[in-house]
């Protein structure tokens, strides 16, 4: 199969540029309309929008005005923001209306490519949702690129992590609205825990635009959304546990698999940790509790790293992003871990929490009619996009050649010789005048590099998520002759490095990684940051057989090839069979984590049909003025099932068991009826027939009682409480449910096998 596809693709060319081919004409005449625009005046060029909109109620589709908007489009942005789409913009435009992900190299404006399908399916008022990583890039771009769309009459919001309820509702009734991923998604959440219609700021999901694509639906589809609330339970136990952590023995009293991110208690262990708690038996069910927070407790002192997954800030332990670097403020780890950390870390410690309302990522986006996405990085993951989302994606050729240099990685024995080389390739960087931009994993080894550089003089500045108050600062700098940047993945997503007078003249940034990230597309992004818009640029990556990646899932065949090759202190290694087995090793990780995101999707879609029907229940509650035809009607369906239960139909009514029914009426409708007069009665009908009359007689007395418009609003109210309090506790069995699939892992059964039949079973019970 291979061979033939290799061959059609010779033939014919491969399906990408036959789908560039066929946009080529539409890109053509969009030009062939711009000497036109170009002599209306602003308000005709306005008016363009009114004549669309007018179009679309006429039956015009938005295919039909395509040609026509794009070019308003782009003269508009040519007036106000002084910018104009290039052909390949308006290619990569094409393919976001069209539903698909367009692969735009750094430095290729898809800001402003955004703006062509954003305000083409922005004329139809239904909302367009541009989706960013970060709060910045949302206010930056709505800033940046607002100008163009209320230039012709669409009126722009923005979402931010501190807007207020007011502020959303204005700004999700806009035609385009700019906000990031987390906030759309948790919107969505917490109007689902709303008691009122017009606190709702969510109108629908009609189409969303999301940037830097892979990030968000990919890196970050990791990890649900979860609104959470606080559980009833001591804190106590995180610090009694915290004190016996460091008095358990690494090998001895567990063993820590870093692949998997697991640690697991031997069986010395286990009675080591008994002995220090004074409990007889942890896998007692009593005490089954005490021993998943000593797991928890064991991963937070050997899996989770101050200033690498987390930082204390303000006394909280703030989780940081790891594909971003960015502190990711109000999210908490679950199941105890983030309690377990705190304990670590001797700050207060927050209560447990139990979830109230989740959603995947996946789940979420999957809700619009229309989505699309653009980044520089998509490519390795097109089988993924295609399989979760029906999401195709379409490279989109660079407005001018690419001549960076990528050079061959460099492998060093041990950390210390790696940064001392790095050391001196910025050295001699900074010599000639180039700019460095010098990346890094996490933020504890971009200060150390700092301090490195610190001790040989050379002037530079650090980007990391404790600095990232300043970024706009430091990115707009990073390009300027000899300017020194370290940064973690913050800087590698949605900042775009312009070179300063003379660098460009003098081959342009140079990009150093100090170590390979588990996915190749975070390398990418990094590399990507020099050689934008045809400028020159480079780009190397430093390793060392003790950086994290290498020494957990490439360390014995890179080792074994170094030997054999013979390496001495100080000196590096380039070797093909080298990167070979680094970009092998960078497989396993995107594999696994693939994994991990199918579990999470397959756990998900399980609740996505509960989550419908009980958000749709509540929404209709809501809606409705009144609810006595749905009341009445849980009351028959209740009174059937206690008829059923006490006077089987099969039954000698003498053998009735009226004692049981009697109390049952009362226990549930605070009916008292007389036994003598059931007794009486022939057959179940009658007895429904009679005991509905009165049970309708008697919420008829009360709502008279009461008045309409209160009991309406007490039964609403009750109803929606009712309804919260169980999908809360539905949420919670769930989660321990789930929590206890996990253990099917020790007996080497797939976790997973059974998810769905248990879970399924669960729910119909």
């Amino acid at each position: 199969m291979a061979v033939i596809d290799y061959v059609i693709t010779k033939i014919f060319g491969s399906k990408n540029e036959r789908d560039l081919e066929k946009l080529q004409p539409v890109v053509s005449q969009i030009g062939s309309l711009e000497a036109g625009l170009e002599q209306l005046s602003d308000e005709q060029l306005r008016a363009k929008t009114a004549e669309f909109q007018e179009k679309i109620q006429q039956g015009a589709t938005l295919d039909d005005l395509l040609i026509e908007a794009f070019a308003v489009v782009r003269e508009a942005a040519r007036r106000t923001v002084r910018m104009r789409h290039f052909d390949v913009q308006l290619i990569g435009g094409m393919a976001l209306h069209n539903g698909n992900i367009s692969e735009m190299a750094t430095g290729e404006g898809k800001t402003l490519v955004a703006t062509l399908p954003a305000y083409l399916n922005g004329l139809t008022g239904e909302g367009v949702h541009i989706v960013t990583v970060n709060d910045y890039l949302a206010k930056r771009d709505s800033e940046w690129m607002g100008p163009i769309f209320k230039f012709l009459g669409l009126n722009v919001g923005l979402i931010q992590h501190d807007s207020s309820v007011q502020d959303r509702q204005i700004a999700y009734r806009s035609h385009i609205t700019y906000g990031t991923n987390n906030e759309f998604g948790f919107d969505y959440l917490r109007d689902n825990m709303k008691f009122d219609l017009a606190d709702y700021v969510q109108t629908g999901h009609n189409f969303a635009i999301v940037d830097e694509v892979d990030s968000i639906l990919i890196d970050e589809a990791r990890t649900p959304l979860i609104i959470s609330g606080p559980a009833e339970e001591s804190t106590d136990k995180y610090y009694r546990i915290d004190r016996i952590i460091p008095r358990l023995k690494k090998n001895t009293d567990y063993n820590i698999d870093e692949k998997a991110n697991a640690v697991t208690l031997t069986e010395e262990g286990v009675t080591h940790a008994e002995r220090l708690l004074g409990i007889q038996n942890l896998y007692d069910p009593a005490n089954m509790d005490w021993l998943h927070h000593v797991h928890q407790a064991l991963k937070a002192h050997t899996l989770f790293h101050l200033d690498k997954e987390y930082v204390v800030k303000d006394g909280q332990v703030v989780i940081v992003d790891d594909f971003t670097g960015r502190l990711m403020p109000g999210r908490r780890w679950s199941d105890g871990l983030h309690q377990a950390v705190e304990a670590k870390e001797n700050v207060k410690i927050e209560s447990e929490n139990q979830t109230l309302a989740t959603i995947t990522l996946q789940n979420y986006f999957r809700m619009y009619k229309k989505l699309a996405g653009m980044t520089g990085t998509a490519e390795t993951e097109a089988v993924e996009f295609g399989k979760i989302y029906n999401l195709d994606v379409m490279v989109i050729p660079t407005n001018k050649p690419m001549i960076r240099i990528s050079y061959p990685d460099v492998v060093y024995r041990t950390e210390r010789e790696k940064f001392n080389a790095v050391v001196d390739e910025i050295k001699q960087m900074h010599a000639i005048g180039r700019p460095c931009l010098v990346g890094t994993v996490s933020i504890e080894k971009s200060e150390k590099l700092s301090a490195l550089l610190k001790r040989t003089g050379l002037k530079h500045v650090v980007l990391n998520a404790k600095y990232h108050e300043k970024e706009a600062e430091i990115v707009a700098q990073a390009g300027q002759a000899a300017a020194i940047t370290i940064a973690t993945n913050m800087a590698g997503r949605g900042t775009d490095i312009v070179l300063g007078p003379g660098v460009a003249d003098n081959q342009g940034l140079h990009i150093i990684g100090t170590e390979r990230h588990e996915a190749r597309r975070i390398d990418n992004q990094l590399r990507g940051r020099s050689g934008r818009q045809g400028d020159p640029g480079s780009s190397r990556f430093y390793l060392s057989l003790e950086d994290d990646l290498m020494r957990i899932f490439g360390s014995d065949r890179i080792s074994g090839i170094m030997s054999k090759l013979g390496m001495e202190e100080g000196v590096p290694i380039e070797h093909k069979l080298v990167s070979r087995s680094i970009e092998h090793a960078q497989k396993q990780v995107e594999a696994r984590n693939f994994e991990i995101r199918k579990h999470l999707l397959e756990y998900d879609d399980v609740m996505n049909k509960q989550r419908d029907a009980v958000y749709s229940l509540r929404r209709k509650i809501l809606e409705e003025s009144s609810h006595s035809e749905y009341v009445l009607e849980l009351c028959e369906d209740i009174l059937k099932w206690q008829i059923e239960q006490r006077c089987p139909k099969q039954s000698d009514p003498r053998d009735w068991d009226i004692k049981g029914l009697v109390n049952d009426l009362h226990n549930q409708f605070s009916l008292d009826v007389d036994p003598t007069k059931l007794a009486q009665l022939e057959d179940t009908d009658q007895a429904y027939d009679f005991l509905y009359q009165k049970i309708e007689q008697l919420y008829t007395d009360k709502k008279d009682q009461l008045g309409e418009d209160r009991w309406n609003f007490h039964e609403r109210m009750l109803m929606l409480h009712v309804l919260d309090t169980q999908w809360k506790d539905h949420l919670y069995a769930l989660d321990h449910l789930k929590e206890g699939i996990g253990f099917r892992g020790y007996g080497q059964r797939d976790r997973w096998l059974n998810t769905r039949r248990n879970l399924l079973n669960y729910l119909k019970r």
